[in-house]
């Protein structure tokens, strides 16, 4: 073969590989970006396990690296201190009172309390129970068990109170700061009831330990439960890391809600739920069996009841939890969220 030739070809194939170089350089992913998120390992967090676990961060250049959390206040500190990046908790005064400090801002909803959602569930101890303790009315002096105050928890209970006329002032709350040591009290009588998630409730339930009384969603016909924020330095610096992580989170959102939510919006399981159910039944660590009793609601993009966060806001204030007044807009970030409508 002539020395030419060779040379030629030689030449040729060098070419040949430095384009297919430069165009894996073109289609290969930039390196991707760590995104901390706080959550807990309940249904509320649904979204993130549905996204993480069909590849929905990565393809948007994100790789969710999940901090777990046994109550919902440390989130908002975390997120606040730098030590997370996106958090998803419960309604609480101390992410209010964070916003209102100008630390967080809140870019987008959560999981709702909803008519035929059962999600946080009111429980009776066995011994309450066969004393007379036989439903939400009879919270009138009793002891209620919640992870912390200032929470979401406490803001139901207020609501059951309104309701259903018995005298808050006579309920004795008991924060115990975490789910396990709820789970614990309930199941040993050192409380007589507690509000509690599904994910934690529906054991107890199942194996004898404690009685069901209600369900928050059907008693309170709704209200805003959980909602997603970052720190303002974030907001205000990362808007494309925001946009990008919202993307993911709306499209898992979209899934969870058409899989379980039927056309009246009421809990109606759709042919995906299946698919959706293993998701979460891994992420739980519990039986589809279980987690397909105790489901939220949850919004399909992840839109924000504009109106009842207004009024949390101002309940906490009134009932002391909160230093000072805060704004509904001035916490939500409207780069980001999206508002129900009317609300």
């Amino acid at each position: 073969m002539p020395a030419s030739y060779r040379n030629g070809s030689a030449q040729r194939l060098a070419v040949w590989l430095g384009a297919c170089i430069i165009g894996l350089a073109l289609v290969a992913p930039a390196h991707a970006e760590t995104l901390k998120i706080g959550v807990t390992k309940l249904a509320s967090c649904a979204a993130i396990a549905i996204a993480r676990d069909k590849g929905y961060f990565a393809a948007e250049g994100l790789t969710p690296e999940l901090a777990f959390f046994d109550a919902q206040q440390p989130i908002a500190v975390g997120v606040a201190s730098g030590d997370l990046d996106v958090g998803i908790a419960a309604t609480t005064a101390a992410l209010y009172s964070l916003a209102g400090q100008g630390t967080l801002r809140i870019i987008a909803g959560g999981i709702a309390e909803w008519p035929t959602f059962h999600y946080l569930s009111y429980l009776a101890s066995n011994q309450a129970y066969a004393a007379g303790l036989k439903s939400v009315h009879d919270f009138g002096g009793h002891s209620v068990a919640l992870t912390q105050m200032g929470t979401g928890l406490q803001y139901s209970i207020a609501l059951a109170a309104e309701k259903y006329g018995f005298d808050i002032k006579s309920v004795r709350l008991l924060p115990l700061q975490s789910n396990s040591n709820i789970a614990s009290a309930l199941a040993g009588g050192q409380t007589d009831a507690a509000i509690f998630s599904s994910t934690g409730a529906l054991p107890l339930i199942e194996q004898g330990r404690a009685k069901l009384l209600g369900w928050v969603g059907d008693d309170t016909n709704g209200f805003q439960a959980n909602l997603t924020f970052v720190s303002t330095k974030t907001a205000d610096e990362r808007k494309d890391t925001v946009e990008r992580f919202l993307k993911v989170y709306r499209k898992a959102a979209r899934e969870y809600h058409d899989a379980f939510t039927g056309k009246d919006g009421k809990r109606a399981d759709q042919a995906t739920a299946p698919e959706i159910l293993a998701i979460l039944s891994k992420y739980l660590g519990q039986p589809v069996e279980l987690v397909k009793l105790g489901l939220p609601y949850l919004d399909s993009d992840v839109r924000v009841d504009v109106k009842d966060v207004a009024h949390q806001l101002q309940w906490y204030r009134s009932e002391n939890l909160m230093k000072s007044d805060v704004a509904a807009d001035a916490i939500l970030d409207k780069r980001y969220i999206i508002a129900l409508p009317g609300r």
